[in-house]
């Protein structure tokens, strides 16, 4: 069942609420990224190895941060462009309606539960290393 006008509406809004969220956190993010745990961990007294160390891993954690979130960034675009083109709440794998439920918890949906669960199966293991 396609999504009804008042449905597509509260979700046009949780994609825009969340849009707007994400590049506040990427903002801030980006300006406390100057270094400056590194800074506050090195600033005044004498470094060693370890204090280098926890200082490059919350410079790293600090980047990753920000790349889910310019990911959920783009996802959130693609999601806008499937508005305007009509295919946003059809499923990119099977071609039915996504759930409305579903689009509520993940607005940026491209597949419903059920190919969604099946992906994941297949690629469930796809990213762990191997000696």
């Amino acid at each position: 069942m396609a999504l009804t006008q008042s449905q597509q509406s509260i979700l046009d809004g949780k994609l825009e609420d969340r849009y707007a969220s994400l590049l506040e956190e990427v903002r801030d993010e980006l300006e406390k990224s100057e270094n400056q745990q590194y800074i506050e961990l090195i600033g005044h007294t004498p470094t060693d190895i370890g204090d280098e160390s926890v200082a490059d891993a919350l410079a790293d954690l600090n980047l990753e941060i920000i790349d889910r979130h310019i990911q959920e960034i783009r996802d959130i675009e693609a999601a806008k462009v499937r508005v305007r083109d009509r295919s946003y709440g059809i499923c990119i794998a099977c071609a039915t309606d996504i759930d409305y439920e579903r689009l509520l918890a993940y607005p940026t949906a491209k597949r419903c539960f059920v190919c969604q669960r099946q992906r994941e199966k297949t690629f469930a293991h796809a990213g762990i290393p191997k000696l």
